[in-house]
């Protein structure tokens, strides 16, 4: 299905700009002193020794491995659709609704071009999943 295609396209490019653009890049100047006070203060957490910024690098790689995974599963659920559509509407339908849910949360607490990118991801798995075959 084309547009499931294209919805692991644009997840895969997501993947990569927010690792690139958002977990590995350089903090600028006016943040380094935030960034050095989220490293600086350790808290036990269950018997382990964590700050605030082992909280916010380790949950950005695994938004990385998350949209990775996202995007190799809507390339195989579009292979698949082909011959059992039926099958993966559901599975169609739960990212559709995972990905309006998270364009909420990062319009809210991140910023724009993320929130656009998953409504479009969105949109397609929207096309993907009302172009497939009705359920038999």
């Amino acid at each position: 299905m084309l547009f499931l295609r294209i919805a692991s396209v644009l997840t895969l490019i997501h993947c990569i700009l927010h690792t690139v653009g958002g977990v590995f890049s350089s903090p600028k100047p006016e943040e380094m002193p935030v960034v050095e006070a989220m490293k600086a203060h350790t808290f036990d957490v269950m018997g382990s020794m964590r700050s605030f910024w082992d909280f916010l690098f380790g949950y950005g790689l695994g938004v990385t491995i998350t949209l990775l995974i996202q995007s190799l599963l809507f390339w195989q659920l579009a292979t698949m659709s082909k011959s059992n559509a039926a099958w993966t509407r559901p599975i169609i339908a739960l990212f559709f609704f995972n990905f309006v849910a998270m364009s909420v949360v990062v319009w809210r607490y991140f910023f724009t071009a993320p929130a656009i990118t998953e409504l479009l991801i969105a949109a397609c798995l929207a096309t993907a999943y009302f172009t497939a075959a009705a359920p038999a």
